[in-house]
């Protein structure tokens, strides 16, 4: 039976391809995460404006309900004044 150190000592060398490919691979995935997050924030907050302006922009529909007749004075009073 062979010994080990005879069969380390044979196997010694750098494996520059394999490490330089495991680097590229590394560095294509964190470009990758990191557009995907980009593109996701942007998408989002855009999600959310149009959300918050749809929120308070009132409808066309909503002013024709809200003023449907026009506004009339109680009888006799024309202001809201009051005594101080």
């Amino acid at each position: 039976m062979p010994s080990l150190d005879k069969q380390s000592g044979q196997n010694r060398r750098i494996n520059w391809p394999g490490i330089v490919g495991t680097l590229l691979v590394q560095v294509l995935v964190l470009v990758a995460l990191s557009v995907a997050a980009v593109y996701y924030v942007n998408w989002s907050s855009e999600a959310a404006l149009a959300e918050f302006l749809g929120a308070i922009k009132p409808s066309v529909s909503d002013h024709s309900r809200q003023f449907s007749s026009p506004i009339k004075p109680i009888k006799g009073r024309t202001s809201c004044a009051r005594g101080a």
